[in-house]
C-alpha cells in the first residue's frame, strides 16, 4: 500500500457514497429479525424502553409492510406480464393484431419499475433505520440511565496503604525520565506518549504475559490480525455507521482498528461454522486508533485515553446456547491476570444506559488507582448475541442437521496495556519513585526488579 494520510472521518455516511473497492454490499435487515419484530413489537420496544429509547416498531414495521406489499406488486406484473407476452405469440399465430397486447406489456414495465423503486426504497428506509438502533438488553441487566447505575457485583484485592505522598503515573513516569508526553506531541501531536527504556519493556513484558496466559491456561488461539480492515469489517462489528468519528481512515478508504475486536470477530464472517468447533475463541495483541471524538476534554493527562494503544483482546464465537455461560468464564480470564500481578479491582455489571452499542450484557472491570483514589475500567467484557453474527453472515449448523442458526459474539479485553502500566506504576510505587516488578512478570523483565532512574 502507498503511503497513506491519515485523516479522522467525521461524516458518518459519507463512505457509504464513496464505494472504495474494500466496500462490500451490506446484508438486508443485519441488525434485527424483521419477522421477529413483526411478531413481537411490544417486546421490541419494552427493549429499547429499558435504554430510554422511544418505541420503533410501528415505524419499522410500516416500512417492511410497504416494501412487502410493493415487491409483492411487482412479482404479480411480472406473472401478468409472462402470460401477456405468450398471448402476443399466440395472436400472431393466429393472424391478429397484438398491438393492444403489445401496449399493456409495456404499461406493466413502467408500473412493475414503479413497484421495484418504491420496495428498494422502503428497504433502503428500513436498512438506515435499524443500523442506527442498539442491540437489546438481556432481561437481567439492570435498567438505568448513566454509570452511576452500574451495579458492584464483586471486588478483589485490597487497595494498598502508603505512608508516603502517592505520585499519578505522569509524575512517576516522567521523573523517571522514561515517559515523554512533549516529545510524542512534536512527533504526532496530542494524546500520544514515547516509552523508553524499562518502561518500554513493562509495558512489552505485559503484553506477552497476558498473552501467554490466555493461551497457555484459558484456551485462547493466538492470531496476528491485519490493523487496518474495510467499511464491511467495520460495520460487522457495529462500528459503522454510529462510530464513524471516532475512527482513523487512510485515504485508500481502509480504517486503522479501534479493538482487535474487529478483525477477530470478522474471522468468522459469512462462514456456517460446524457447532463442534465453539466455542471457539481467539486472543491477540494489537495497537489500537481512536479518535476519542466523543471524549473532548477527558482524561486529558497521560496515558489513560490515547490515540494510540496497545490492547490484549478476546474474542469468542458461540452457539446461541453457549454465550451466557461464556461471558462469565471471559470475565474471569481478565479478571485472572489482575490477581496475577495482584492489582485491587472490582466488576460491575453495566446498567441498560451505559452499555455499548452491540451489547445485550457487559462487566467491567476496573481496577484500582491510588493516585486518583478510584477505580478506573481495565476491561469490558460483553455477549453481543447475535447482533454481530447478523451483521456479518455468521452462522452455525450442528452436526447432522440441516438447519442452521446465528451464532454468538463476545468480546472482552484481556487486558488494555497502557492501563495495566499505570496501575502497576502507581500500585507498585516507592518513596523515591522507583516501581517494583510485579513477582509474575520478573521472568519477563530479565534482570529488572525495581525500575529507577536510567543510571541510577
Amino acid at each position: 500500500m502507498a503511503a497513506a494520510k491519515i485523516l479522522f472521518h467525521h461524516d458518518l455516511w459519507s463512505y457509504k457514497a464513496e464505494r472504495t473497492s474494500n466496500r462490500t454490499d451490506y446484508p438486508s435487515f443485519a441488525m434485527f429479525d424483521i419477522k421477529w419484530i413483526r411478531d413481537n413489537p411490544k417486546a421490541f420496544d419494552e427493549g429499547l424502553a429499558r435504554r430510554s429509547l422511544p418505541a420503533r416498531a410501528q415505524e419499522l414495521i410500516a416500512l417492511d409492510t410497504t416494501r412487502r406489499d410493493a415487491q409483492t406488486r411487482a412479482q404479480k406484473i411480472q406473472t401478468k406480464r409472462n402470460s401477456m407476452s405468450k398471448e402476443i405469440g399466440a395472436a400472431k399465430a393466429r393472424g391478429e393484431d397484438p398491438s393492444d397486447i403489445i401496449a399493456e406489456v409495456s404499461e406493466s414495465k413502467a408500473a412493475q419499475a414503479d413497484a421495484e423503486h418504491t420496495a428498494s426504497e422502503a428497504m433502503a428506509a428500513l436498512e438506515t433505520e435499524l443500523t442506527r438502533i442498539p442491540n437489546l438488553p438481556f432481561d437481567d441487566v439492570p435498567v438505568g440511565n448513566s454509570e452511576d447505575d452500574n451495579v458492584e457485583i464483586r471486588r478483589w484485592g485490597k487497595p494498598r496503604e502508603f505512608d508516603f505522598h502517592v505520585k499519578d503515573h505522569v509524575e512517576l513516569g516522567e521523573a523517571l525520565g522514561m515517559m515523554d508526553f512533549e516529545r510524542a506531541a512534536r512527533l504526532s501531536g496530542s494524546r500520544f506518549v514515547v516509552l523508553t527504556s524499562a518502561l518500554a519493556r513493562l509495558e512489552r513484558a505485559l503484553a506477552n504475559f497476558m498473552i501467554n496466559l490466555h493461551t497457555g491456561e484459558n484456551g485462547y488461539m493466538e492470531i496476528n490480525p491485519p490493523a487496518l480492515v474495510n467499511d464491511a469489517a467495520m460495520f460487522g462489528t457495529g462500528q459503522l455507521p454510529k462510530f464513524g468519528e471516532d475512527l482513523f481512515r487512510t485515504e485508500e478508504g481502509l480504517w486503522m482498528i479501534p479493538t482487535a475486536e474487529v478483525p477477530l470477530t470478522n474471522m468468522v464472517a459469512g462462514d456456517i461454522v460446524d457447532e463442534t468447533q465453539l466455542p471457539k475463541r481467539m486472543t491477540a495483541m494489537t495497537w489500537c486508533f481512536r479518535s476519542e471524538a466523543g471524549a473532548a476534554g477527558k482524561d486529558t493527562r497521560g496515558m489513560i485515553r490515547q490515540h494510540q494503544f496497545t490492547k490484549v483482546e478476546m474474542v469468542s464465537v458461540t452457539t446461541p446456547d453457549q454465550s451466557t455461560e461464556e461471558l462469565e468464564r471471559m470475565t474471569a480470564c481478565a479478571e485472572a491476570v489482575l490477581q496475577h500481578l495482584e492489582l485491587p479491582y472490582r466488576t460491575m455489571v453495566l446498567c441498560t444506559g451505559d452499555m455499548g452499542f452491540g451489547a445485550r450484557k457487559t462487566y467491567d472491570i476496573e481496577v484500582w488507582l491510588p493516585a486518583q483514589g478510584t477505580y478506573r475500567e481495565i476491561s469490558s467484557c460483553s455477549n453481543c448475541g447475535d447482533f454481530q453474527a447478523r451483521r456479518m453472515k455468521a452462522r452455525c449448523r450442528a452436526a447432522g442437521k440441516k438447519d442452521i442458526r446465528f451464532v454468538h459474539t463476545l468480546n472482552g479485553s484481556g487486558l488494555a496495556v497502557g492501563r495495566t502500566l499505570i496501575a502497576i506504576m502507581e500500585n507498585y510505587q516507592q518513596a523515591d519513585g522507583s516501581i517494583v516488578v510485579p513477582a509474575a512478570l520478573k521472568d519477563y523483565m530479565g534482570d529488572i526488579e525495581v525500575i529507577r532512574p536510567d543510571g541510577a
